[in-house]
């Protein structure tokens, strides 16, 4: 369990009882809102209703689904679903209300939702392990409005989409803290603005693929020489502005950090601490035995 994450489902109060954590194959969501520092910022005092209407539109939203609230942080929230189908109709539901809901100072409250479905360790204490890391890290590369997919989640979901919803690919994105990229998807809503996508620079083929010039007769050779290497200085542009974007992905829009970030970062830890409880207790019971 040491390197992994652990979970805690705090105590928070709900209209119903709450269920026992959802064990095997999970489906985790993470929510927040983007540029909610620029809205504070904005509205002053103001803000805390909007954050109040925002988490009732959350919590009835992913409560009508089934979903089960694990933390609240700010304006971001985390939760888990035993099916990836339900996790979906509430992100969708969520967007929605969102949209039609009518906000101070006729400011757009936008909010980005991350999926990710994996079989995480399920400790007494929690979950345990990077499903939910990487969860959160889809969450922080969405724009305000948009819902994300990891790869798996999309694959569960096959055909079994909600109405007037689809799913298209982005590609892949390489997510903080996660070693290999992750191929991510994004649900588009019917009667909902499409939202503008962050594109990474697609690779350039490399040169070694392309014919030999060593045949190409007289001038041929300058020219094609040429050829190869025109827009060289674009393309390089490009890949480090490429380079550039990716360092900043898993960070707000804002550049303070998302709150489903610092949910992420808060029990990062708490796995090697769960190991070391475990050491420190089997070394007491050790020392009493002898």
């Amino acid at each position: 369990m040491g390197g992994g994450a652990t979970y805690l489902r705090r105590g928070l109060t709900y209209d119903r009882p709450v269920a026992e954590l959802p064990a095997g194959t999970v489906t985790f969501v993470f929510t927040d809102i983007e540029g909610s520092t620029e809205l504070l910022k904005t509205l002053g005092e103001g803000y805390g209703d909007v954050l109040a209407a925002h988490r009732r539109i959350i919590r009835r939203a992913f409560g009508a689904h089934d979903g089960i609230e694990i933390d609240t942080q700010g304006d971001a929230f985390f939760f888990v679903f035993p099916r990836a189908r339900d996790a979906l109709a509430a992100a969708v539901d969520g967007q929605r209300a969102h949209a039609a809901a009518t906000w101070p100072g006729e400011e757009a409250v936008k909010v980005r939702i991350g999926l990710h479905t994996g079989e995480p360790a399920l400790h007494e204490e929690g979950y345990v392990g990077l499903d939910v890391v990487r969860a959160a890290r889809i969450c922080t590369v969405g724009r305000g409005g948009q819902i994300l997919l990891s790869e798996t989640t999309r694959a569960l979901l096959g055909s079994g989409l909600p109405v007037g919803v689809s799913v298209f690919p982005l590609g892949q994105r390489h997510l903080r803290g996660i070693d290999e990229p992750e191929r991510v998807f994004e649900v588009a809503i019917e009667g909902l603005e499409p939202v503008e996508t962050r594109v990474d620079a697609p690779e350039e083929p490399e040169a070694a693929e392309a014919e030999p010039a060593a045949a190409a007769p007289g001038g041929e050779l300058e020219r094609d020489i040429a050829r190869r290497f025109e827009g060289l200085g674009d393309r390089l542009a490009a890949g480090i502005q490429d380079h550039i974007l990716r360092s900043f992905q898993g960070r707000s829009p804002d550049a303070a950090g998302s709150s489903a970030d610092d949910i992420a970062a808060r029990f990062e830890s708490l796995g090697g601490e769960i190991d070391a409880r475990v050491r420190a207790a089997l070394e007491k019971r050790g020392g009493a035995e002898r």
